[in-house]
């Protein structure tokens, strides 16, 4: 018989391949493999190489726990990565960057800092690396502080001073930098205090594009950089977004998908470089460009096919997919799509291979290469297929709610071997943002609770991504509305089925999917079991204590709570904890910046009050983000603890 999925599964079992990348001569691909230790809890990540078609798979580094980022050198001899591994030299440093020669030798360190690396970008000539580093103005010899020193007094007269999953940041914040390949010599290109993001180079290596962010990430532009002198021209409007770009093969434009304001939905535009004007291609795409995830993954970059076609890769329905648009029509053609999520685009010289991260309802973290010129795709790397045929994953189908005149897509997941004469727990997960999406990928919580008996449903509501503007901007405003009766009607569409237990039936849900948990249980005493993960509870606290709150506030709920009390008292779970009956698990993290902590503690109070069963979970250091990035003793915990919960308050299959 077939074992469940557990917490040791996601956090000690997968070795999941990441952030692959094609040779420019198409022959072999470049990645990275992350394994967890069980004994010590610690992580490791590696740099792996393999054929074009999976073949020859060999381990590239050795030393240090971290090694990623790796990019081909231009002519395809060199690999360039980031590394933990000791500096010679160089004692206090944290990351380098270092070099490895594929004709033999040993990988040589180019350059070190105390801060972590990233963003690695060859020049066209090969001469020069373009990478991103912290610098920070209060420390810019990187000397740190002198031992036993006390922790300095942080003053800010900035609201950007701290961003989840990075901290207090004051006016530290990352910069280009320029590195001689030849020499080592490097030189600071950027200096104003904001973020600079994934460098492009142009074609001629005269100029970078880079994506600057401001408001803490919730819009962004770009900044296109004279390699020579410094000097910056900004393109996009300074509250408007930018999420993938890339120069034309002349290097006269600029392709890039974003808009003029944030609306979670972005557009095909292309900057003119010699006249800086910029051209809107569409009104209104049916698809989502994937930009990548702040401080986790960067941009899915175009990549120009000719003079006038891209190729873009972009979310659909919660799928990934491959379109080539036309630059100068904004016309778009769908090339190749399936029941998956991808990550990550990188591209052959010749434009023949596609090479990308997978993960499917049946696999994760492989690699995926798609043969423009066979029109075929297939994943070259089985990195879980033993782990995956003795731990199955839920069986799944998906299926369409109506409401009004929008089509709510959902998903239901059933434990391997189900069987439809018994009755079933059911849990409705609800994903988080508002405006992210769930779609096809073995997501750790949804997988534990289905292959341990109990049925899970999930769904994209109105204001989900990938579904187009309209749909995406139907949670605006709503928080609790429309939004909450797609997912109640989701889980009525599901309980009408004989297998199911309406009578055990419980929520999940994080960050807005614990908004809508702690808003769910004060609504309706349906649920007999509820686990609250980080949830934004009252959204006048939130909108000033989050990263984030001062204008994602603006942009969700309309203002601050003195503009409008009447809507933030209506639309806060705040408002209606007090008569909570639902068992509740409230699960977060103690350094959380973008739904902080006192959020969890004030619901805490409030379902204690009520006299409410609740059972508050800290994880100490644990931001937003802990559960992509946590210590893996914390993941685990979380993944067993929320398992534990419902099938103590609901029980398994009878």
């Amino acid at each position: 018989m077939a074992a469940p999925m557990t917490p040791d599964t996601f956090v000690y079992d997968l070795t999941p391949a990441s952030d692959p990348q094609v040779a420019p001569d198409g022959t072999r691909i470049l990645y990275a493999v992350a394994t967890t230790d069980r004994e010590s809890g610690k992580g490791t990540t590696d740099l792996w190489l393999c054929g074009i078609d999976g073949g020859g798979a060999q381990r590239l580094t050795q030393g240090g726990r971290r090694n990623g980022g790796g990019r081909w050198s231009p002519d395809g001899e060199t690999i360039a990565f980031v590394s933990d591994r000791p500096v010679p030299d160089n004692p206090g440093a944290k990351s380098g960057i270092w070099l490895l020669p594929l004709g033999g030798g040993e990988a040589r360190p180019l350059t070190a800092h105390r801060h972590p690396i990233g963003d690695l970008a060859w020049s066209p000539d090969g001469a020069t690396l373009a990478y991103t580093a912290l610098f920070d103005p209060d420390d810019p010899e990187e000397e740190g502080r002198p031992e036993g020193a006390p922790p300095p007094v942080r003053v800010t007269r900035r609201l950007d001073y701290k961003q989840d999953n990075r901290g207090y940041l004051g006016d530290a914040r990352l910069q280009v930098r320029l590195v001689d390949v030849a020499s080592g010599q490097r030189r600071m290109l950027t200096r104003d205090a904001v973020d600079h993001n994934a460098p492009q180079w142009s074609p001629d290596g005269k100029t970078l594009a880079a994506r600057v962010p401001n408001r803490n990430g919730m819009c962004s532009q770009l900044a296109l950089l004279d390699v020579a002198t410094g000097a910056v021209t900004m393109v996009g409007a300074e509250d408007g977004v930018v999420g993938v770009w890339s120069w034309s093969p002349g290097g006269d434009r600029i392709l890039l998908a974003g808009d003029t304001t944030q609306s979670w939905q972005t557009d095909l535009f292309v900057y003119e470089v010699a006249t800086g004007e910029t051209r809107r291609l569409t009104d209104d795409l049916p698809f989502l460009p994937e930009s990548g995830f702040p401080t986790i993954s960067g941009p899915s970059q175009p990549f120009w096919l000719d003079d006038r076609r891209a190729l873009l890769h972009a979310i659909r329905a919660g799928a990934s997919g491959l379109w080539e648009v036309d630059a100068e029509t904004g016309a778009a053609e769908a090339v190749y799509g399936e029941q998956a999520t991808h990550a990550g685009l990188s591209v052959d010289r010749a434009g023949r291979y596609v090479v990308q991260g997978r993960a499917s309802m049946g696999e994760t973290g492989e690699v995926f290469v798609f043969d423009r010129e066979a029109g075929e795709g297939r994943v070259v790397t089985r990195q879980h297929a033993s782990l995956l045929e003795s731990t199955p994953p839920a069986e799944w189908e998906r299926f369409d709610v109506r409401r009004g005149d929008l089509t709510v897509e959902a998903w239901l997941l059933k434990p391997p071997g189900f069987d439809p004469a018994k009755r079933y727990p059911v849990v409705l997960d609800v994903h988080g943002g508002p405006n992210g999406q769930y779609g096809y990928s073995l997501a750790p919580t949804q997988q534990i609770l289905a292959t341990n008996g109990f049925l899970v449903v999930y769904s994209n509501p109105r204001g989900s991504a990938s579904y187009g503007r309209h749909f995406t901007q139907q949670v605006i405003h709503d928080w609790g509305g429309e939004d909450y009766l797609d997912l109640m009607a989701v889980l009525d569409a599901v309980l009408e089925r004989p297998y199911a237990d309406r009578e055990r039936t419980g929520i999940y849900g994080y960050s807005y999917g614990g908004y809508m948990t702690a808003w769910a249980i004060g609504q309706d005493d349906r649920f007999k079991a509820a686990v609250c993960g980080a949830p934004c509870f009252d959204l006048e606290s939130m909108y000033g204590t989050s990263d984030i709150g001062h204008i994602f506030g603006d942009l969700q709920w309309g203002g601050p709570a003195h503009e409008n009390p009447d809507w933030f008292a209506a639309h806060s779970p705040s408002f209606y904890a007090h008569r909570t009956t639902t068992p509740t698990l409230i699960v977060h993290g103690e350094a959380d910046d973008r739904c902080p902590i006192g959020q969890g503690e004030q619901m805490f109070v409030a379902l204690k009050k009520a006299g409410c069963e609740v059972e508050f979970a800290r994880y100490p250091g644990g931001s937003h983000l802990m559960l992509r990035g946590g210590p893996p003793a914390h993941r685990h915990d979380f993944y067993a603890r929320v398992c534990a919960w419902f099938q103590d308050h609901l029980g398994g299959p009878s």
